[in-house]
């Protein structure tokens, strides 16, 4: 996790023992997530030779070599590996010890790092991240869309917006939403037929399968018994993405299930048919997830109330359960 702590001006000696110890781990952090003492040296406002001499003065305060660099190539040592891990954790725990001898009040500054899904994050999540932005001017975002998380700490990631269950014991999930999935066709499919009522029925129907959730066949629930019925099906179509099934299923391609707001207004404006309408499939659950700390910055814990405050009305999803 970036700490917020600004940039000190270079040490005025080459004793790391003299030096800022914060300012040569954060200096570490920044060359190693920047790919390069260059680009470090941008992003921090300082001069290459500056980056480096910080470097080297952290190297010599803890005796190791944590960097191999080469004409092209920069990579970690065993040890730099380590020592990026615990400089990471140590700054987030400055960055908290600060916030905390600040005071609760003092508005939440500095930086995130926030993966959301790719459908969720290019539409329904922006409008909560921009009231949060606005509320607090002085916190920045990396809005980066990925559909998992698989390590948060070697990925830098503050916390994650994950669709489906979140099976990593090293992270808190907090569940925000339900997202019901329904499945929706061209009217072309029909041709002239009546809409499917019964779950049977939608086998016959060519399908896209959205493989993140269902592949060769799918399970629905009616929506009144709880009757359940696993449906086989042969895709003329698999994909990862939701937008991409919605695409198709307009283009009359097949019938898919997918998260019932994305083609909300497809079904409003008759391009999709809500086919067996009291037959669903399982609801998605949505989840804000993060890293167990000890202690967390104003800027992730204000984030978190406002994602929990805000979600379920915003996507126009079940609120959690």
């Amino acid at each position: 996790m970036q700490a917020s702590r600004p940039v000190l001006p270079a040490a005025t000696s080459n004793s790391a023992g003299s030096a800022d110890r914060i300012e040569l781990m954060q200096t570490f952090v920044h060359i190693v997530e920047a790919g390069s003492l260059s680009a470090a040296a941008v992003r921090m406002g300082a001069t290459q030779p500056t980056v480096s001499r910080r470097l080297q003065a952290l190297e010599r305060s803890l005796g190791v070599r944590l960097l191999q660099r080469s004409t092209h190539v920069m990579k970690l040592t065993v040890d730099g590996e380590r020592c990026f891990e615990r400089a990471k954790e140590l700054l987030a725990a400055w960055t908290s010890f600060e916030a905390d001898l600040r005071g609760e009040g003092q508005e939440p500054e500095g930086h995130l790092r926030v993966v959301a899904p790719h459908a969720f994050g290019q539409e329904k999540f922006i409008g909560p991240l921009a009231a949060f932005l606005r509320r607090y001017p002085r916190v920045t975002v990396d809005w980066l869309l990925h559909d998992d998380v698989q390590d948060f700490i070697a990925a830098g990631i503050d916390c994650a917006i994950q669709v489906g269950e979140v099976r990593d014991p090293a992270v808190v999930a907090i569940k925000l939403a339900e997202v019901p999935r329904i499945v929706v066709g061209a009217p072309s499919l029909l041709n002239g037929r009546a809409v499917p009522t019964d779950a049977a029925d939608l086998s016959s129907l060519p399908w896209l399968a959205l493989r993140t959730y269902y592949r060769n066949d799918i399970l629905l629930e009616h929506a009144e018994t709880g009757e359940t019925r696993r449906i086989p099906i042969r895709p003329a179509m698999s994909t990862d993405s939701l937008y991409a099934l919605r695409s198709a299923a307009l283009l009359g391609l097949g019938v898919g299930a997918v998260s019932a707001w994305v083609v909300a207004d497809d079904i409003a404006q008759g391009r999709l048919i809500h086919m067996a309408p009291q037959w669903c499939a399982a609801p998605l659950p949505v989840y804000l997830a993060y890293p167990y700390a000890k202690h967390y910055p104003a800027r992730l814990r204000h984030f978190v109330e406002a994602m929990r405050a805000t979600m379920p009305a915003t996507m126009g999803v079940d609120a959690k359960s």
